[in-house]
């Protein structure tokens, strides 16, 4: 029987084929293999070994201390202290609710401390660990660690506390910390600093400490840690220890902010004194005040609707926020502008018949009287209306606006607070663009008694007024003398540098200021300033809430408090050598001379004499005068 040989070749040929295919794959397999092995140990080698790293080490972030405030004789107004915090992390919660009422079984926990909770929770993410209850009490940590395995998702965390020991003195300018919002994190991602803040609680909300956040906000730390798979430490590789913030020192004297907001105890308004050859800050005052310590850790939101809801707007930093028309605060500077344009000099006589009038209409002087023939100084002891009525036509608004801009009027004056406001100093242009109108001549009358459409902050007028006391040398107001390395002691002080000098006529700047010292000598402040051993030079003012129709007369006993007018005083002392300039504002007070001087009386003493009615003692770094009482 013969071998058919072209049926086995036929019959071999697929499995021939299939071994070629399997011999393809495998080789093309092999590539792969060879290409995954090259990207992963060639191509990509740095990435993969970070990766590796990162899966065998952890990077821990650790927190400094907050950076201490002082005042500038070094008495604390801001500092830290450590606390236990009892925390829950919803995420690792089954029922939160459920959880809260058990705690309560062991711990003190108050409806307070559950609205804040709530509160917090609206700001944090469901990882973050939230406080229920703060400030722990070594028997309570006992306690609750004694019976931890009974509630999951729950801890017991030591945190830095900040607490204000001076309370509601000197809110407005220190300011307060509060918990990081969803809006604190996005402006801090814009500003590019949100990883400077990774597993931090706490930021500056306003004042002091929201200016100056990133320099009380110490640089954070960090340690490597080698873990094992299951995530247990095993040694440490490197550390970058967390440093603290840098302290402030700042201008203010602390006893002076008393003298000051106890003057204006049971008044609505705000107070700035500032030494005029320096700019520094001396006393800042918005009433009523607040109590900072409120708000570390989280505010009830019971308090915050309190504070929100109250109709004196205790949260309002009047003194750098609050818009108004200042009055015949402003007098002094217009007569300045008239005699620097050359308008008028201090000889220049008018008569006041106590009206005066452009076209049909009568400007009458808020006092009702009539005081005759007056000149420029006699014009700012008496404060005529007429005479500034006047005086602002023959300056025009243009040029009233042009003189006061350096003044900073109308302008941020630069302090080292953030959210001061711009304020109207106005002009035609400003007109024009505001209202589409075209400024007609009687709207400048009542531009000259700082009526009208003016509308300015007391900082403003303060700034203005410690420039007038420094003869036209302008220092920018600032709070932070300096600031400490609390771990070198490096310190690094504010520059006493003139930011503008205003160019003054020595003869027309003392024409003012003895119109000035008139004031207080036989004018409108004569009673506030009586016996007093040194010489100020001041000026009263009155500022309409509502507008009077020209032929009424305003009788604030028609009207409710909140229209009645508003009391302000200007004043800096000695006058021939300013060691103080201050403004004085009380809200619906009435008299500038009646409501606010008297206020600016007790802080000048205190300042010049060491003379005061809380028992404080002398302010530090100047003689002092001896007052009229010690005399005697």
């Amino acid at each position: 029987m013969s071998l058919d040989f072209k049926d086995d070749e036929e019959d071999l040929a697929p499995f021939r084929r299939r071994l070629v295919f399997t011999f393809g794959a495998i080789v093309a397999l092999f590539f792969v293999l060879i290409g995954r092995l090259a990207w992963l140990q060639i191509i990509n080698q740095n990435a993969y070994v970070e990766r590796a790293e990162k899966n065998r080490t952890v990077t821990v972030t650790s927190s400094g201390s907050r950076g201490m405030i002082y005042d500038r004789n070094g008495e604390i107004l801001a500092t830290n202290f450590l606390a236990y915090s009892l925390e829950i992390t919803p995420e690792k919660v089954r029922n939160l609710n459920q959880t809260i009422d058990d705690l309560s079984e062991i711990i003190t926990i108050t409806k307070g401390d559950r609205r804040r909770f709530q509160r917090l929770r609206e700001d944090l993410n469901r990882y973050d660990s939230i406080p229920i209850r703060q400030k722990l009490t070594d028997e309570e940590v006992a306690i609750f660690i004694g019976q931890q395995w009974r509630f999951p998702g729950v801890e017991i965390n030591q945190r830095t506390y900040r607490i204000y020991p001076q309370g509601e003195t000197g809110s407005h300018f220190l300011g307060y910390i509060g918990s990081i919002s969803q809006n604190d994190k996005k402006r801090l991602k814009e500003e590019g600093k949100l990883d400077k803040y990774d597993g931090e609680r706490v930021i500056g909300k306003v004042g002091i400490e929201r200016s100056y956040e990133d320099t009380l906000h110490g640089p954070q730390g960090h340690e490597t840690l080698e873990v094992t798979a299951g995530g247990h430490a095993v040694r440490s590789l490197s550390l970058e220890p967390a440093k603290p913030g840098r302290d402030l020192y700042l201008s203010i004297d602390m006893n002076l902010q008393r003298v000051a907001e106890n003057a204006m105890e049971g008044k609505t308004g705000a107070v700035i004194a500032i030494e005029p050859k320096t700019g520094e800050i001396l006393s800042f005052v918005s009433m009523p005040t607040y109590n900072p310590n409120l708000f570390p850790g989280g505010i009830d939101p019971e308090n915050w609707n309190e504070l929100n809801t109250s109709e004196t707007k205790p949260l309002l930093n009047r003194a750098m926020r609050g818009l108004y028309p200042i009055g015949s605060t402003y007098k002094p500077f217009v007569a300045l502008a008239g005699l620097e344009l050359g308008v008028t000099s201090p000889e220049h006589v008018i008569q006041d018949t106590g009206v005066f009038t452009v076209g049909n209409h009568r400007f009458r002087d808020m006092s009702g009287v009539v005081k005759g023939k007056v000149d420029l100084r006699r014009s700012i002891a008496i404060s005529s209306d007429v005479y500034y009525y006047w005086l602002s036509i023959e300056l025009g608004v243009d040029g009233i606006y042009h003189f006061m801009k350096p003044w900073g009027f109308g302008q941020k004056t630069g302090i080292d607070l953030i959210g001061e406001q711009t304020g109207i100093l106005p002009s035609r242009e400003w007109k024009e663009q505001r209202f589409g109108r075209s400024w007609l001549l009687g709207d400048t009358p009542s531009i000259g008694i700082g009526q009208g459409y003016n509308a300015f902050t007391l900082l403003q007028l303060a700034h203005a007024t410690s420039t007038l006391a420094n003869r036209g040398v302008v220092m920018t107001p600032h709070f932070v003398r300096s600031t400490v390395d609390p771990v070198t002691s490096d310190e690094m002080v504010t520059p006493l540098v003139p930011t503008n000098t205003i160019e003054l006529r020595p003869r027309n700047l003392d024409a003012v200021i003895n119109g000035m010292i008139d004031v207080a000598r036989i004018g409108t402040a004569k009673a506030a300033f009586a016996g007093t051993p040194y010489q100020v030079a001041c000026k009263t003012g009155t500022a309409q809430v509502i507008t009077v129709a020209q032929d009424d007369k305003y009788d604030a006993k028609k009207l409710k408090r909140q229209y009645h007018d508003h009391a302000l005083f200007i004043a800096f002392a000695p006058a021939k050598n300013p060691k103080i300039a201050l403004a004085v504002l009380v809200e619906n007070g009435g008299f500038g001379a009646k409501a606010a001087a008297p206020v600016a009386r007790k802080i000048i003493d205190y300042w010049l004499t060491g003379e005061n009615s809380l028992k404080l003692p002398p302010p530090q770094g100047h003689k002092l005068m001896k007052s009229q009482s010690a005399k005697k």
